[in-house]
This record gives C-alpha cells, sequence and structure tokens, in this order.
C-alpha cells in the first residue's frame, strides 16, 4: 500500500514544475521574510499605521484565506516540510502563547517547521507562518526564538502582506508573476536567483522590497510588544538581531542575494534596542521542551550514516565534556543518534542515564524516544504499554496520542489502532497523517475500500487531488463497503473532479499571464471533461 500510495503521489509530482509555481506565485510574492532577511525602515516610520480598508478592498479575508491554504498544500506536499509532530507542537505551543499575547487573541494562525539549515522565518496570507529548523537550532535562549515569531505575527496583525498585495495591484499581473517566481527560485536555488532577478523583471522585485522595508519596523515593534506581554525577555530579540549580524557580515561576499540585499542593518537593531529600554526586562527560564527539539533536530535533520556518525560523534563529546546546557536534551540527542546507527544497546545504555526518579526530568518526548527504543529492540508489546501510559498522562496532546496509535501498528493491533483513530479524525479533520495512519490499518485488516477511501482523503489534504480522486475511483471498484458508503464515494469523485477542473483552469489563466522570457510557455497538463467511468 505504502508504495502504491508513492507512485501515485510521484504521478502529481512529475507534473508540478512551472505551473506549481504559477499557481502559487501570488502568494509566494506576498511570503514576507523574516527579521533576518529585510533590512531596516526609514527613519520616519515610527508609529502603526492606519490599516483602513484598503487592503481588504483588494482581497477579502476569505479569499487571504484560500490563497494561503492553497500554497501551504503546496509546502505540505514538499520533502523540506518537516512531518514531525513532535516538534511542530512545540512551535504551535510557543506561537499560541505570543497570539494569546498579542492584539488579537482570537487570530486564527498555522504554524509549521521547514527542514531548512537557512536560519529564517516567514508569514504568508490567510494566517500561516513558518518556521526553519535552522532558526529554532541558532536561537539559544526560547526567546530569542520566540521574537523572531512574535516579528513574524507582527506582520499579521499589522496586514503586511495584504497591505503588499494592494500596493502591488498598481503594476501589471505579469511583473506580479515574474516577480513571484524570482523569489520562489531565492528558497530553492538562492544562486539562481541572482539571474532571475536581473533584466526587465528586476525593477519590480525591488519595488516591492523596499515597499516591505517599511513594514519589518513595524513588525519589529508589534512583535516586541507581543514578546513582552506574552512573558519571554525582550531582550532576546535586538542580542539575536545582533549575533546574526556579525555572521552575516563575515561571510558577506558569499551570502544569498536576498540577504545581501536586505541586511540587519545597525540602524534597525539600535531601533530595537531603544524600544527594549522603554520596557521592563523579565526574566524567562527556558522550557524543557526548547532544549529537547533542538536536539533531536541536532541528532535527526541528516538521517545518513554519515550524518548518524557525526550527531553520535557530538552528543558524546558533549556529553563527556559537560558542555551541554541541558543534560537530558543531551543524553535525548546522543540515543536518537544511536537509533539511527542501528546501536540499540548504545541508545538504551544512553536513555538510562537520564533516570526516571522522582526528582528527574518528565516529559512526553522521553516517552516516545523510551519506546521507540523498546520497538528497536524488539519488545512492541513493551513500547505499547509505555505510550498507554503516556496517553494517559498527557490526553490532549494530539502528538502523543499518534505515537500510541503507531505503536498499535507496529504491535499489529490494528482494529485498536482504528478505534482511536476515528476519534482523531473527528477531531482532526485536516490532519493528513490520521488518514495516511487509517489507510494503513485498514490495509492490514483487509478492508480495502476503506483503506483507498482513507488514502484518497489523505491527498485531498495534500492538494494533490488527481491521485485522491484515482485512489476513489479504486475504492469504488474494491466492493467490500456497504450501498451508504458506495454512495459517498461516488459523491466525493464528482466533487474532486469539478475542483481539478477548476484549479486547471486557474493555472492556465496564470501561464497565460506569465510574461514571455523568449522560452516556450506550456500550460498545465490537460484532463479529460467529465466524471471518470465506473469500474
Amino acid at each position: 500500500m505504502k508504495s502504491a500510495a508513492r507512485a501515485a503521489l510521484d504521478h502529481t509530482t512529475r507534473h508540478r514544475g512551472r505551473t506549481r509555481a504559477l499557481a502559487a506565485c501570488m502568494a509566494v510574492l506576498l511570503a514576507l521574510p523574516g527579521p533576518l532577511m529585510l533590512g531596516s525602515a526609514p527613519a520616519h516610520a515610527q508609529n502603526l499605521p492606519n490599516l483602513g480598508d484598503e487592503s481588504a478592498a483588494v482581497l477579502s479575508p476569505q479569499m487571504e484565506r484560500k490563497i494561503g491554504e492553497g500554497y501551504y498544500r503546496e509546502l505540505r506536499r514538499d520533502p523540506a516540510y518537516l512531518d514531525d509532530p513532535e516538534i511542530t507542537a512545540y512551535v504551535q505551543d510557543i506561537g499560541y502563547r505570543l497570539i494569546a499575547a498579542g492584539p488579537d487573541p482570537r487570530m486564527d494562525v498555522e504554524f509549521f517547521v521547514i527542514k531548512d539549515q537557512q536560519i529564517n522565518a516567514f508569514a504568508m496570507l490567510g494566517g500561516f507562518i513558518g518556521i526553519n529548523s535552522g532558526l529554532i537550532m541558532a536561537a539559544q535562549t526560547e526567546s530569542e526564538m520566540a521574537s523572531v515569531m512574535g516579528h513574524e505575527i507582527g506582520h499579521l496583525t499589522q496586514k503586511h502582506i495584504a497591505r503588499s498585495f494592494s500596493a502591488g495591484q498598481r503594476a501589471s499581473i505579469a511583473a506580479l508573476v515574474a516577480s513571484a517566481l524570482c523569489l520562489l527560485a531565492v528558497r530553492s536555488n538562492p544562486q539562481g536567483a541572482g539571474t532571475c532577478l536581473t533584466g526587465a523583471q528586476a525593477a519590480q522585485v525591488q519595488t516591492q522590497l523596499a515597499y516591505s522595508r517599511d513594514f519589518e519596523r513595524e513588525a519589529d515593534r508589534v512583535g516586541l510588544d507581543i514578546l513582552n506581554q506574552g512573558g519571554f525577555d525582550v531582550s532576546a530579540m535586538p542580542v539575536f538581531f545582533e549575533r546574526m549580524q556579525r555572521a552575516y557580515r563575515l561571510y558577506d561576499s558569499n551570502a544569498p542575494v536576498y540577504v545581501r540585499s536586505h541586511p540587519l542593518t545597525t540602524e534597525r537593531i539600535a531601533d530595537v534596542q531603544n524600544r527594549v529600554q522603554t520596557l521592563r526586562p523579565r526574566a524567562h527560564a527556558d522550557n524543557l521542551a526548547f532544549q529537547l527539539v533542538r536536539a533531536k533536530l541536532r541528532a535527526t535533520m541528516d538521517e545518513s550514516v554519515d550524518g548518524a556518525r557525526a550527531a553520535v560523534k557530538f552528543f558524546t563529546a558533549q556529553t563527556a565534556e559537560k558542555t551541554y546546557t541541558s543534560a537530558t536534551a543531551a543524553y535525548l540527542g546522543l540515543s536518537y543518534a544511536h537509533l539511527l546507527t542501528k546501536n540499540v544497546a548504545a541508545a538504551e545504555t544512553t536513555f538510562a542515564r537520564i533516570g526516571r526518579g522522582p526528582n528527574s526530568a518528565a516529559h512526553p518526548m522521553l516517552d516516545t524516544l523510551s519506546a521507540r527504543i523498546r520497538q528497536a529492540a524488539g519488545d512492541n508489546e513493551g513500547a505499547v504499554k509505555l505510550l498507554r501510559a503516556s496517553a494517559a498522562r498527557y490526553p490532549q496532546l494530539r502528538h502523543v496520542q499518534l505515537s500510541l496509535v503507531d505503536g498499535l501498528q507496529t504491535a499489529g493491533r490494528h482494529d485498536e489502532a482504528l478505534t482511536l483513530l476515528r476519534e482523531q479524525a473527528q477531531l482532526y479533520r485536516t490532519d493528513p497523517k490520521v488518514f495516511e495512519m487509517q489507510a494503513k490499518s485498514f490495509a492490514a485488516t483487509g478492508k480495502r475500500m476503506a483503506q483507498h477511501q482513507a488514502l484518497g482523503e489523505h491527498y485531498v489534504l495534500l492538494g494533490a487531488l488527481q491521485p485522491a480522486i484515482e485512489q476513489f475511483q479504486i475504492a469504488r471498484c474494491e466492493g467490500d463497503g456497504d450501498f451508504y458508503q458506495q454512495s459517498i464515494i461516488d459523491a466525493r469523485i464528482r466533487t474532486l473532479w469539478e475542483s481539478l477542473i477548476a484549479e486547471r483552469t486557474d493555472q492556465q489563466n496564470a501561464a497565460q499571464q506569465a510574461p514571455s522570457d523568449g522560452s516556450r510557455r506550456r500550460g498545465p497538463p490537460s484532463i479529460a471533461q467529465g466524471v471518470p467511468g465506473r469500474c
């Protein structure tokens, strides 16, 4: 089943190319870079703006969300998207804490993590904020990481992205598409972006970047207030900015075009420092989760043999020389690294050094690691027992419940896993991982129609409509379901087929509006008209 799922997704991936970029271009254009990417604003930008209705007149909140959701679905299909429920849960916890302390506590924001060593964070239309793993690992304190997240929340609360779109309406759609493709190139290929930014499109790109410089100081100011109200150390923002400025200054000649064009200036850092002086700094002790997440990322970012060995070497030196900030996190990282090298005995010995006494650290990430070590040792039932206890201790943590599901599946207890997954599917209808796990257990229990139906929903949530339709077609032909289930699948196919035609039409329109650069322009792959026939 897994290989068939991968083949279906690969079928869609082969046809993404330029049409994928064009479909997402406006969202990419408006994805404002984080504080490490843009320069300071002019000195006269002292007060927060009167937002007015200009941005709302161009983009309604519903349209913003639709564009953002479209690009987010594209990102979720990208190999760089970090599908780690534990790390994502931690980032979301910090993000929601900051949202609650901000000017709009009811703002709906989705936080996610990108597996990328670049130190960056970015906000997108519709309330989506991406955090690079490189940022989490570079931040020395939780407050430093939170300061960047607060800055991105500031972009959203001040409607910077929608206002950028409003300003962009003064330019031609074709120029905006070209600018968007350049910014997309910056993210995937910094060297190639230099060529992209030259020529006729360069002026339009520079106009967009100059416009957004005015927003950086606003986002700093709002982010600083959010950081303060959220109980974090406000001095962390200028400290982090200064450290990054020094790092980029040393390598300025080799820095990406975007960073060289928009450095962290002394003026901008001084402005933040001055604002910090007007606030009352407070001490903030890092949550244990911050150190655990950083250690897990350090151990698992490169899962190759060489990468795992390097992680073992790194954490072995840390634990031997006691250069760690948290002994618990260092031993967790070393345990993960040993698991990646298939040295289960070493992972067990290392994990035992964390201790499980009454005064020892307790955290769900330790529970799931302990269960993984049990599984690696062949004790699947022992792993299930550990995960059941953890799920009872943390009933509200989704990633703990899904870890229990995974443990049950590994132990071959798929009926119990399906019972838990039915509840999770009701609670988290937009989580593709839940439906993927459902498909796995349905396949193991011989429920073929339900298997492909769940896999179809998985692809829908990833925005892969054609593979989704194919899975629903397979489900319809399996014949092991009842009439009611068959009717649901038929209706789902019709709805998805209509959505696919609309999506391809939008892509075709975007392709036709793209400016000519002398190369041959082709629209998206055509699809046959009409709903696919029955079996």
